[in-house]
């Protein structure tokens, strides 16, 4: 398969990267800075530099166009303001998405976040972020022309993964390691029977592959 993803220099993206090229998949990352794409080739992926907050859709359509998959694994980060949630979280997701319409690639994955919502309350910076990443999940939901699949992990961490999940339309909350997120979504790109689920994920009992067989099943 040819993947393109986008927040290739995030700390999920790098983990997938190197899964999927480690199992044979053609790999290209979308990263904001040159300096950022020597990470890239080290874990096995084409660095294309495009920033995602200034392109157009014509531009992103054009590195997506030939793909088999694209993954939205961007995020403007937790040092991040209140306009950047806006403008990475919503509105980069969104332009994604419609480029990914416009080069004919179907298959859509999105990393969402636990309790991700459009309607959801409050004025702090971690507030705008749910709602920004809820009015991007919404808008996902709304195009005909993806197979989409939303990935909503819980609290991240940098342990070591286990290979274990809870992955289910509600878990809970719960910890969750970026090792078993990326585990998670290199499956579910390679799942289309997935599609059209919103999905929670934490720290469980079931081997990654089996929890994805799971949902696809449902």
């Amino acid at each position: 398969m040819r993947i393109v993803i986008a927040g290739g220099h995030g700390q999920i993206a790098l983990r997938l990267e190197r899964l999927l090229a480690a199992r044979g998949d053609e790999v290209a990352g979308l990263i904001r800075k040159a300096e950022q794409a020597e990470d890239l080739r080290q874990a096995g992926a084409k660095p294309v530099v495009l920033d995602l907050e200034s392109a157009s859709v014509d531009e992103v359509a054009e590195r997506l166009r030939g793909a088999d998959a694209a993954v939205f694994a961007a995020g403007a980060g937790p040092g991040s303001g209140v306009a950047r949630k806006d403008t990475v979280d919503k509105a980069a997701a969104v332009l994604f998405a419609d480029a990914a319409v416009k080069a004919g690639v179907r298959r859509f994955v999105i990393v969402s976040s636990m309790g991700a919502d459009p309607g959801h309350q409050g004025d702090e910076i971690f507030d705008v972020y749910l709602r920004a990443k809820g009015d991007a999940d919404a808008y996902v939901r709304g195009l005909d022309a993806l197979d989409w699949t939303i990935l909503r992990p819980g609290q991240l961490t940098d342990d070591a993964g286990t290979g274990l999940v809870r992955l289910e339309a509600r878990t809970g909350r719960g910890p969750i390691p970026r090792d078993d997120v990326a585990a998670v979504l290199a499956e579910l790109v390679d799942t289309p029977a997935t599609a059209g689920l919103t999905l929670e994920l934490i720290s469980g009992s079931a081997p990654v592959s089996v929890a994805v067989k799971s949902v696809a099943g449902n």
